[in-house]
C-alpha cells in the first residue's frame, strides 16, 4: 500500500532510510516543488540511485539540490550533514568544499564531460568537525526529459582508510630500508620467485664485491653468477616455498672479487618476507663475513707457542704448580716480579718464603677456598731479595683428578704496587671527603651509578636521629615526608636514567618528629670518557625561606583583596567620580607599581637563590598584580563615562564598527571570529564612548565563545517610534535608533538578564573566564549617558543578544 502511494505521489519507491526520508520531506518548500511536478527523468534517476548498493549522490536542478542513497549515508558520519542536506542546495549544503567541487560540476553541466578521480582529498564537515576524507569518484551528467543536462550524478567510494594504510606501509618500508642501510650486518632483500634484489646495504655490497648498479633490480643469481652450483638457489627455493628459516655458520662460499674467485666464510640466515595478505613475496638475507675468525681458528694450534712468548713478554708472570710434588715452574716475567735472575729456580718453598709473614694466613685461606671453587685468587705483599716490598695479585685455576682431588694450579702473577698505591690515595681522598662532609651543616650524600645511596654525612644522622644501622635498614626514604615520596622517587629515577642533574624540594623528618623543607641537588661525577662513576648530592634547609615566601605571597594577595574591596566600596558609595579617578590613578596604582617593581627586582637579583616554589610564588604574585592593574583600568574607564565632557556628534555607525574591527584585529583573528553587519544608521552620539561600548560588547562575545564553535557576531540597526518597539520603557512619541548585537557564545540563564549589567557581576567562574565584571557595567553607563535603554537576553549555549535603544536628538 505504501509503495502504491509513493508511486501515485511521484516519489521514488524503496530505498531504505533515504527513500523514507525523501517520501516524508515537504518538497513544496524547495526549488524542485511538489513531487507530482517532477520530471520522469528525475524520478527514474532517483529510483536507480536508491536501488544501488554502491554509494551515489545526485545534484539536480538550477540550485543543484542534494539527493543521496543509503550506501552513501555512512560517509557523512554523525553530528554532521545528515539528514539536513537532503533537498538543500549544493552551495548551502557543502560550503567547506564548494570551491573544490563546483568547478568540477561546471565541466559536467556545461560540456557534458564525465570526470574520474582516484584517492582525491576532499575535506568535509562530519562528526562535528572538518575531517580529511579521500574519495575515488566519478561525475556524470544526468539528463532531463528533453535530454538536456539537468544535474550531476556522483558514483563514489570513500578511500580514506586505504590511503592511510598505504601511507603507513610506505613509512614502514622507508623505515625498514633505513634500518637495513644503517645496520652493521650485511642485509639484502630479494623479491618474487626470481629473487630480484630490492635492497642491499653497503655491507652486503662489500661482502659480494659488487656495486649497487650491478645487483639492484636484478635476480641475485644473475647478478652474482658464481653462486650457481653452490646450493644457494636450493636454499632460497626452500625458504620461499615453505617459509622455513635457514641459518648456517661458517659456510664457505666462493665469490668473485677483483677478478679473482675467493672462498669466503659466512654466518648467515634466510627468512621469508610477507605481504599485507600474509603471503610470502620475498626473502631477507642477513650475513656476517667471519672469514677472519675461521682463519684464526685454524691458526690457534700453530700460535700456541707464539702465545706463550707473548705472555712472557707481557706484564703477567705465569706459573704451573704441582700440588702433590710441590714443584713450581715459572715464566721469565715471574722471575722479574720476584726480583730473581732468569735461570734461578723458584721452588714452592722459595715462593712461600717471599710472601710477607702477615699475608701468609690470607694465602692459606685462599688456597682452601680454591679447593672448593676451583678458582684461586688473592693479593699479598712480596719481600724482594733487597728487602723492599712489592704488592702482587695471584690468580689461578685448580685442576682435579677423577676422584676430585686437587692436582695442579695454573695461573698468573701480576705486579700491582702502583695500583695499590693509587687505591690507597683514593681511600685517603675519600676519607678527607668524609671528614669535610661531616664538618658541613648541610646534608651531604652519595649514590652509585644505579642510584643507590651509599653514604650520608654526620649532619643527616644528627638531623634525623637515626643511627647508620637504622637508616641502612629502613632506607633513606624513611626521613622523607610520606606525601613527597612518590614524586621524589620519580624525579630521582628520571635523573638516574637521563644523567641530568637532580633538583627537588621535599620535607625531611627531624628527630623531634617535625618536618622541614629541604632543597636537594645532585650531580653525576664523570670519568675521562664521560661515563657516570657516582652521584654526589646535598640537601639544604629552605624551610624558613619557603615560609617567608608563602607569607609574602599571602600578604600581597591580602593587600590586593583589600584594595579591590576598597575600590568596590568606593564604586558602590557612588562618591564624586573625579575624586575616585584620582584615588584609582594615585592611591591604588602607586602601591601596585611598588609591588610589581619590588617583585621584579627580587626575581632579577635573587633568581638563583630562589627555589622553584619560590619562583612560582613570585610569578603568582605578579599575576595578582596584573589582575589588579586590569581592575583599576576598567574602573577608570567606568569613571570616565561620568566625568568626561559629553559632546554629541553625527556618527556613521558603519565607519565606527570598521574602526573597532581594526582595533580588535588580532583578537578576532585569534578566535577566527566573524562580525556581520547590515547597512547601519547614522546617529548623534558621543563617538569615543560609543566606540568603547562596541569594543566591550564584541570582546565580551569573544571571551564567552564556545570551544567547538567559531564566534559569529551580528550587528543590526533600525529606526522607528518608541511605540513600534516592544518595550514599556520607551516613549511612544520619540524616534529611536534600535541597535542589536547578538552572538553564538555560551549565553546565560534568563534570570540574570538584569544582574548582568551590575558592577563586578560575573555569572561564570573566575577560574574559567578571566575578567573584572565591569565591562557590561561600562556599556550600560554609556547607554545611560545617551539617555538610552539597553536589555540583554540569553539562553545557555545559544548565545546572547543585547538591544540598545538611543533617542534621535
Amino acid at each position: 500500500m505504501a509503495d502504491l502511494q509513493s508511486t501515485t505521489s511521484g516519489l521514488p519507491i524503496g530505498g531504505g532510510e533515504m527513500g523514507q526520508l525523501i517520501r516524508e520531506k515537504d518538497w513544496s518548500k524547495t526549488p524542485l516543488g511538489h513531487p507530482e511536478n517532477w520530471s520522469q527523468s528525475l524520478r527514474t534517476t532517483l529510483n536507480i540511485l536508491l536501488a544501488s548498493k554502491f554509494p551515489k549522490f545526485l545534484w539536480w536542478g538550477s540550485e543543484l539540490t542534494c539527493f543521496y542513497n543509503d550506501a552513501y549515508r555512512p560517509s557523512l558520519g554523525s553530528d554532521g550533514k545528515h539528514p539536513s542536506i537532503l533537498g538543500m542546495s549544493g552551495e548551502e549544503a557543502w560550503p567547506e568544499i564548494w570551491h573544490i567541487i563546483k568547478p568540477l560540476m561546471d565541466k559536467v553541466l556545461d560540456n557534458g564531460e564525465s570526470l574520474w578521480f582516484e584517492d582525491l582529498l576532499v575535506p568535509i564537515y562530519r562528526n562535528r568537525k572538518i575531517e580529511d576524507v579521500y574519495w575515488t569518484f566519478s561525475y556524470s551528467p544526468a539528463r532531463d526529459d528533453d535530454d538536456k543536462i539537468a544535474g550531476v550524478l556522483v558514483t563514489c567510494a570513500e578511500t580514506t582508510q586505504e590511503v592511510i594504510l598505504k601511507r603507513k606501509l610506505k613509512r614502514s618500508e622507508r623505515k625498514l630500508r633505513l634500518i637495513i642501510q644503517q645496520a652493521p650486518a650485511s642485509i639484502a632483500t630479494f623479491k618474487g620467485p626470481n629473487y630480484v634484489t630490492d635492497i642491499a646495504n653497503a655491507n652486503a655490497l662489500e661482502l659480494w664485491g659488487r656495486e649497487a648498479k650491478d645487483v639492484l633490480k636484478k635476480p641475485i643469481l644473475e647478478a652474482i653468477p658464481e653462486l650457481k652450483g653452490q646450493g644457494i638457489k636450493e636454499l632460497l627455493d626452500d625458504v620461499y616455498k615453505t617459509g622455513n628459516r635457514f641459518a648456517a655458520s661458517e659456510l664457505p662460499v666462493q665469490l668473485l672479487r677483483d677478478g679473482k674467485l675467493e672462498t669466503v666464510y659466512i654466518n648467515f640466515s634466510y627468512e621469508p618476507l610477507y605481504d599485507v595478505d600474509g603471503e610470502i613475496d620475498g626473502i631477507i638475507g642477513i650475513g656476517h663475513d667471519v672469514t677472519a675468525q675461521v682463519m684464526a681458528h685454524k691458526k690457534i694450534e700453530a700460535n700456541e707457542e707464539k702465545l706463550t712468548m707473548v705472555i712472557d713478554a707481557s706484564e703477567l708472570g705465569t706459573y704451573a704448580f704441582n700440588i702433590k710434588t710441590k714443584k713450581l715452574d715459572g715464566s721469565k716475567k715471574l722471575h722479574e716480579i720476584f726480583g730473581l735472575p732468569d735461570k734461578e729456580d723458584i721452588d714452592h718453598a722459595r715462593f712461600v718464603s717471599s710472601i710477607h709473614p702477615k699475608d701468609l694466613g690470607l694465602r692459606k685461606a685462599a688456597f682452601e677456598r680454591s679447593f672448593e671453587s676451583g678458582i684461586l685468587e688473592y693479593t699479598s705483599r712480596l719481600i724482594l731479595p733487597d728487602g723492599s716490598l712489592r704488592w702482587i695479585e695471584v690468580k689461578g685455576k685448580v685442576y682435579f683428578d677423577e676422584e676430585n682431588t686437587p692436582l695442579k694450579v695454573l695461573g698468573t702473577v701480576r705486579h700491582i704496587t702502583s695500583e695499590r698505591i693509587n687505591t690507597q690515595k683514593l681511600e685517603e681522598s675519600e676519607q678527607k671527603f668524609r671528614l669535610l662532609a661531616d664538618s658541613l651543616p648541610q646534608h651531604i650524600w652519595t649514590a652509585d651509578t644505579e642510584g643507590n645511596l651509599n653514604y650520608f654525612n654526620k649532619s643527616v644522622y644528627d638531623f634525623s636521629g637515626f643511627s647508620p644501622e637504622h637508616l641502612d635498614r629502613e632506607g633513606w626514604l624513611a626521613i622523607v615526608h610520606p606525601d613527597d615520596r612518590n614524586a621524589n622517587i620519580k624525579a630521582w629515577t628520571e635523573s638516574i636514567s637521563s644523567g641530568k642533574d637532580f633538583l627537588f624540594e621535599h620535607r625531611f623528618r627531624k628527630h623531634d618528629g617535625t618536618y622541614r623543607w629541604q632543597l636537594s641537588r645532585a650531580k653525576p661525577q664523570l670519568n675521562e670518557d664521560g661515563e657516570i662513576q657516582m652521584w654526589v648530592g646535598s640537601s639544604t634547609d629552605i624551610h624558613d625561606q619557603k615560609e617567608f615566601t608563602n607569607e609574602l605571597e599571602r600578604l600581597v594577595v591580602e593587600r590586593t583583596n583589600e584594595l579591590a574591596q576598597n575600590v568596590k566600596d568606593l564604586a558602590n558609595m557612588n562618591k564624586e567620580l573625579q575624586s575616585f579617578a584620582y584615588i584609582s590613578s594615585h592611591d591604588l596604582q602607586e602601591p601596585l607599581r611598588k609591588i610589581q617593581t619590588f617583585s621584579t627586582l627580587l626575581l632579577e637579583n635573587e633568581y638563583e637563590n630562589l627555589t622553584d616554589d619560590g619562583k612560582e610564588h613570585f610569578k603568582r604574585m605578579q599575576n595578582a598584580a596584573k589582575r589588579m592593574q586590569a581592575l583599576i583600568s576598567d574602573l577608570l574607564a567606568y569613571s570616565r563615562t561620568s566625568i568626561t565632557e559629553r559632546k554629541f556628534e553625527p556618527t556613521d555607525l558603519n565607519k565606527l564598527i570598521a574602526e573597532v574591527k581594526m582595533d580588535l584585529k588580532e583578537e578576532l583573528a585569534f578566535h577566527h571570529a566573524i562580525i556581520e553587519s547590515d547597512e547601519l544608521c547614522t546617529i548623534k552620539i558621543i563617538p569615543f564612548q560609543f566606540r568603547q561600548l562596541l569594543q566591550n560588547l564584541i570582546s565580551n562575545s569573544l571571551k564567552f565563545s564556545l570551544n567547538d564553535r567559531e564566534p559569529h557576531i551580528r550587528i543590526t540597526s533600525e529606526k522607528g517610534l518608541g511605540s513600534e518597539f516592544e518595550s514599556e520603557r520607551l516613549s511612544p512619541n520619540i524616534y529611536y535608533c534600535h541597535i542589536r548585537v547578538s552572538d553564538n557564545g555560551i549565553g546565560f540563564e534568563p534570570k540574570y538578564s538584569e544582574r548582568i549589567f551590575e558592577l563586578f557581576q560575573r555569572l561564570h567562574g573566575k577560574d574559567k573566564f578571566q575578567g573584572t565584571g565591569i565591562g557590561l557595567a561600562i556599556v550600560k553607563k554609556i547607554v545611560e549617558n545617551h539617555n538610552g535603554y539597553i536589555t540583554a537576553q540569553g539562553k545557555p549555549n545559544q548565545g546572547a543578544t543585547f538591544d540598545i535603544y538611543l533617542p534621535e536628538n
